[in-house]
């Protein structure tokens, strides 16, 4: 995907009602900078909201290579074989929903802020133009490589160009392809849903600035539970999405559209609300910052019972396997444990304190084994050019299997693996090189976003989260 990356307001407004609420580091009053460890600075113990929080980048890496090793056994068939390594295999789909968590978790922020403070929602115009230059130019690059390559029957055909570059192809619900998208392009059904996401995003935030209340006279606690309820039905309505998939008769086409997904981008929503309220609980220790606290510092238990959902996924309680959940029932389980693997990989992660001038994490307690790992060098390095790990990855696999001349579901998976990741990073570095950063950083100086400092800002004005 493609990361999920979004600027947000300057300031998250105010700490909330009531007395003992913390302020938000970014604030004129927050903490300054510690240059040696300070446990008394709220930042060591409320969840990060400003700032890059490296260990998302570290989930990124391991949800594109997750999707990439997913792809590539179901080519040489050994995630379709019986057993319990080709069942691991498949549960590898389970990539999408963090995907979809880490898009919801970052792009909701700034409505969160203005819904919990009671304020404006933030400029809708600036933000689509940010996430179409995000999305669309490395993704035109893949999708004109894949159409050449593979759909040249296709090439004069006007409405192919135009529903494959708009990523709308996922509507047309009697496609020339076989499969989830044209050759090459097969797991573009998900980016077409984070798209959807995204153009919907301005409305579903106003939504809920609207259902939390713009009167300051509602505290603080009121506003979060109105947010939390209007996140609910967004859930309840991405389940009842799943009845005209499958009634009156299957409509698998309505499995790439975006209804249904709604549950899980409601997942990292509904964890920037927890965060951004525990800086503006009242109180010393409330609740909510009991609920942060015990999340991030229970990394190990939150991943255990993630691997058990994880497993679920992978039997045929979840669906059957590539073919994906024929009944409704079974589209109902496969959302409930993907949602619940999603918020148990993402939350400890999300929710975890800054804590400026502590130890390095592989030194540290609490869980931060998890936060050494996913803010490892590589793992940054991969959460970097995710995006691209994820655009290139069938174009490679098909470059591939032609090469070797293997049919459908044969081949040597380990093989097939080690040549295709070697491609894929290798095509998604140079994306990232010279297609990626140098547009941000074009559109960044060209005085559409904020002008970055000239000099090294100041640490209680840090930029915001990723």
């Amino acid at each position: 995907m493609s990361g999920a990356s979004e600027e947000s307001p300057a300031s998250p407004g105010p700490s909330g009602s009531g007395t003992g609420g913390a302020t938000p580091p970014d604030s004129p009053h927050g903490a300054p900078a510690a240059s040696a460890a300070d446990p008394s600075d709220p930042r060591w113990r409320l969840p990060q909201v400003r700032g890059h929080l490296a260990g998302l980048d570290g989930i990124r890496a391991l949800a594109a290579l997750l999707v990439l090793v997913f792809h590539v056994g179901i080519e040489t068939g050994d995630a379709l074989a019986p057993g319990l390594s080709g069942a691991l295999l498949a549960g590898g789909e389970m990539a999408v929903p963090l995907f979809f968590a880490l898009s919801g978790l970052l792009l909701f922020r700034p409505w969160a802020r203005a819904a919990l403070d009671g304020t404006a929602a933030p400029p809708a115009g600036s933000y689509l133009r940010r996430r179409a230059l995000r999305v669309l130019p490395a993704y035109w690059i893949v999708a004109l490589a894949a159409l050449l390559l593979w759909s040249r029957d296709h090439l004069d055909s006007v409405s192919a160009w135009v529903e494959i570059m708009t990523l709308t192809f996922v509507f047309e619900t009697d496609p020339w392809w076989v499969g989830t998208g044209p050759a090459g392009l097969g797991q573009m059904w998900s980016l077409s849903v984070e798209a959807a996401f995204y153009a919907a995003l301005p409305v579903l935030g106003l939504l809920a600035v609207r259902t939390a209340g713009r009167t300051r006279a509602a505290d603080t606690r009121t506003r979060a539970r109105r947010i939390l309820v209007f996140l609910a039905v967004l859930t309840a309505l991405s389940v009842l999405a799943l009845v005209p998939q499958h009634y009156p008769e299957p409509r698998p086409y309505m499995f790439s559209w975006l209804p249904r997904c709604l549950g899980l981008f409601a997942v990292g929503m509904t964890l920037t609300v927890l965060s951004e309220w525990a800086w503006r609980e009242p109180g010393a220790d409330g609740p909510v910052r009991r609920l942060c606290r015990t999340l991030s510092n229970n990394a190990t238990l939150c991943w255990a019972v993630a691997g058990g959902f994880y497993l679920v996924s992978a039997t045929p309680a979840a669906g059957d396997r590539f073919v994906g959940a024929a009944e409704l029932w079974l589209s109902l389980v496969n959302t409930a444990v993907s949602m619940a693997f999603a918020f148990f990989v993402v939350a400890p992660v999300a929710l975890r304190p800054e804590r400026p001038g502590a130890p390095p994490p592989a030194r540290a307690g609490g869980g931060a084994w998890l936060e050494a790992l996913l803010a490892h060098p590589v793992m940054r390095y991969l959460g970097r050019i995710s995006y691209g790990i994820f655009l290139w990855q069938f174009v490679v696999l098909y470059l591939w299997r032609d090469f070797t001349g293997a049919q459908m579901f044969t081949g040597s998976f380990w093989m097939d693996l080690t040549a295709v990741a070697l491609g894929t990073v290798l095509l998604a570095d140079l994306t990232h090189r010279f297609v990626e950063r140098p547009l941000a950083q074009r559109y960044s100086s060209s005085g559409s976003l904020r002008r970055r400092p000239r000099t090294r800002p100041r640490a209680d004005r840090r930029t915001p989260i990723n």
